[in-house]
């Protein structure tokens, strides 16, 4: 390890994942270990091609500092403790290993901050019963990295992101002073290349709840109808009946430009029979306002029929047969 350097593991290196890590390096604060999987051979190979608006348009056979296609068990393999894990995978906990599960081996208690850049609502609830001891923050990243091959990534919208330490209980209190200090920390060591926004935001929820106006109703849809976002503005219809009704429900539509056909990482996964983020993105939502007698009669069709889709994902892929169990009254 390099001397004074922060020792950072990323779990999901895809776009967003080989940014992070690029960043993370480029600024010499941070020595990056990355976790690949279906695109470990070709970066062990030929490294990362990145075209990126912020870091220049032909890099070519960048490797971070280490590569691996497993998650390092640092006691096991005896290695020095991470200072942080930073996990850019979806998080989908309604299909195992769960996002706890997953880094749990790598996680050194009392010593790693463990960052999710992930979306959704109350993702941070199972890592603070694993990891106790650990500060864990939330990242509310906004850039635009896609993998559009193996080890090839086009990054065309800047890294903008909004850290914040969450607070030990959802709700209830405020951050420790370590969590406060390690979202500090790690703004430091991520912008050190000095050419990115990175902000810190003192409110975990707000800032989570502010992103899900947008994923909860522009991304679910997206992904029911698989259509962009330009072409749903210009129907109007799809918007007054879906988008407006769970955007009002969820208490930011002109936020996608309307000369791109951009679709929504879910309206993606579900073209590419992938799992959908369905329980954090619109399950947690939906959830935390029923339990609180508001009617959210739009976001509880769509998630009936994002869990319809992802049910078929589950069936293609042998984890769900259509059998009957015994308490089912359809039967």
């Amino acid at each position: 390890m390099a001397e004074g350097k922060a020792r950072v593991l990323i779990v999901g290196v895809g776009g967003v994942g080989a940014m992070a890590a690029y960043a993370l390096e480029i600024g010499g604060k941070a020595e990056v270990t990355a976790v690949l999987r279906s695109n470990y051979d070709a970066v062990a190979e030929k490294g990362f091609k990145i075209d990126s608006i912020e870091h220049g348009h032909d890099i070519k056979g960048w490797r971070p500092s280490h590569i691996r296609k497993t998650i390092p068990d640092v006691a096991q393999e005896n290695l020095k403790p991470f200072d942080f894990v930073l996990v850019t995978t979806k998080n989908i906990p309604d299909v195992p290993p769960t996002v706890a599960e997953l880094i749990a081996p790598a996680v050194t208690p009392g010593e790693t901050v463990v960052v999710l850049s992930q979306n959704g609502l109350n993702i941070e609830r199972p890592l603070i019963a694993r990891f106790p001891a650990n500060p864990i923050l939330s990242s509310i990243s906004l850039i635009a990295a896609t993998e559009t091959a193996h080890g090839e990534i086009l990054h065309d919208d800047v890294d903008a992101q909004y850290i914040s330490p969450f607070a030990p209980s959802p709700g209830e209190g405020s951050p420790s002073e370590a969590a406060v200090a390690a979202a500090h920390k790690y703004i430091d060591v991520y912008n050190a290349c000095a050419k990115l926004d990175i902000r810190y935001e003192p409110d975990a929820q707000l800032a989570r709840w502010r992103k899900l106006v947008y994923n909860a109703s522009f991304n679910s849809v997206a992904a029911v109808l698989r259509m962009d976002t330009a072409r749903m503005r210009a129907s109007r219809h799809v918007v007054d009946d879906l988008v407006r009704p769970i955007m009002r429900e969820i208490k930011v539509i002109r936020v996608d430009p309307t000369d791109t056909a951009f679709k929504p990482s879910m309206c993606q996964d579900v073209e590419k029979g992938n799992f959908m983020e369905v329980e954090n993105i619109v399950g947690e939502p939906l959830r935390e306002g029923e339990a609180r007698g508001v009617p959210m009669p739009t976001l509880r069709t769509m998630y009936g029929l994002l869990k319809g889709l992802q049910l078929q994902v589950r069936e293609a892929r042998g984890m769900w047969e259509p059998t009957f169990e015994e308490d089912n009254p359809y039967k």
